[in-house]
């Protein structure tokens, strides 16, 4: 099961995964280039990975299956795809940000641009 988790449950989300793991929690962004160029965040507590969507099959072993890994996109629907991806290949420690990025700047960061 993928964990639907809202910006503002994040950071907890992070501190658990982290604590369960023993591993440095991950925010794979999955957005285009443009768009992290238009809003960018980041989550304490976790490393930051911008990786397209399209680019994940080809960049899959740059991922570590054994982190924790929070995928995160403009509305949480291309983020959702990859989380299912990275489960159908290995990875069990996921969670999708539902609503992205939007959801973020509306929760946590009204200075980031909504798009």
């Amino acid at each position: 099961m993928i964990a639907q988790i809202r910006p503002t449950e994040l950071a907890a989300w992070l501190a658990q995964a982290q604590a369960d793991s023993g591993q440095q929690p991950l925010l794979l962004d999955v957005r285009e280039p443009w768009e992290l160029q238009t809003a960018s965040v980041r989550a304490e507590g976790a490393d930051f990975v911008h990786m397209p969507m399209a680019s994940v099959p080809l960049r899959l072993a740059e991922l570590g299956a054994e982190r924790p890994i929070a995928c995160l996109c403009h509305h949480g629907g291309r983020s959702m795809q990859v989380a299912y991806y990275l489960q159908q290949h290995g990875f069990d420690q996921l969670a999708n940000v539902a609503g992205g990025i939007d959801a973020w700047a509306q929760e946590l960061a009204p200075q980031v641009p909504r798009y």
